[in-house]
């Protein structure tokens, strides 16, 4: 029995671009229908959502379901919050706030199994098929088929911005905009100077080492982002899109004509 292949690490090992797209809402509905749309990654968010474990394990099953990859921003807490995305059989877990190579390299030591790390094992529930993969391979498999991403969101790390990128053990180097652009005392200045030029050298570094490029943003600015060099790139989110269309349709609503005392008559 083998893991489920990366949908993800398949297309950016080859030289392609990934579509991923966030899911806000608890119900694993809005899951379904992104990867059903053709989505390579839905990110799923425990760092700013309070939902439980069930709930993630319902955007794991919806995802699989239609080959979509599920990633899962973790709350920095304790190593179990890092390990049990994985194994609930989560594709990838996106790590918020990595500061430093002494912080990435106690990442690596708890999302890496052996030799590259010391992840805790088990291999009874989900991502090892519950007892039903050879538990080497499993390790083996666990390693190479699910990745593990250092989101950049802080102007303190870009002075070790090198030193981490050099790291074995991770897979993508992931530009927050929006809590850099706090760092730096503009927050919500997307084109703040120092924003710009951070954006720029996470894309650069990350392939200098030979680690992907990740980053968010609208879809209008998905050639720029490729010509960086980016190519696992989110572009939308459900609560977005959802609020757009209910913006849209009570606008349309709001400015329809009231009937006439005429018209009303035909309903008495």
């Amino acid at each position: 029995m083998q893991m489920r292949e990366s949908k993800v690490l398949r297309k950016l090992r080859a030289g392609e671009t990934a579509s991923c797209f966030k899911v806000n809402i608890a119900d694993a509905v809005s899951t379904e229908i992104a990867a059903m749309s053709g989505f390579d990654c839905v990110w799923v968010d425990q760092e700013h959502l309070a939902q439980n474990w069930s709930v993630y394990s319902a955007h794991v099953w919806a995802s699989k379901t239609h080959d979509t990859d599920l990633m899962v921003r973790i709350p920095r807490g304790s190593y179990s919050d890092y390990v049990k995305p994985l194994e609930l059989d989560a594709t990838g877990i996106l790590v918020p706030h990595v500061m430093s190579v002494a912080d990435a390299q106690k990442i690596i030591e708890i999302t890496r199994f052996y030799p590259t790390g010391r992840r805790a094992m088990d291999g009874g529930s989900a991502d090892g098929a519950y007892t039903n993969m050879d538990f080497q391979e499993y390790l083996k498999q666990a390693n190479r088929q699910r990745f593990v991403v250092f989101q950049i969101e802080d102007i303190e790390a870009m002075d070790e911005l090198e030193e981490i990128a050099k790291l074995d053990g991770f897979d993508m180097l992931f530009f927050g905009p929006g809590d850099f652009s706090q760092s730096i005392g503009a927050p919500g200045d997307w084109n703040n100077p120092l924003l710009l030029d951070a954006r720029k050298k996470v894309a650069e570094v990350a392939k200098k080492h030979g680690k992907f490029a990740a980053t968010t943003g609208g879809i209008g600015m998905l050639d720029e982002f490729i010509s960086m060099g980016y190519q696992f790139i989110n572009v939308g989110a459900d609560v977005v899109g959802l609020s757009a269309y209910c913006n849209s349709l009570i606008s349309t609503f709001n400015q329809s004509k009231p009937a006439k005392g005429s018209d009303l008559e035909a309903y008495k």
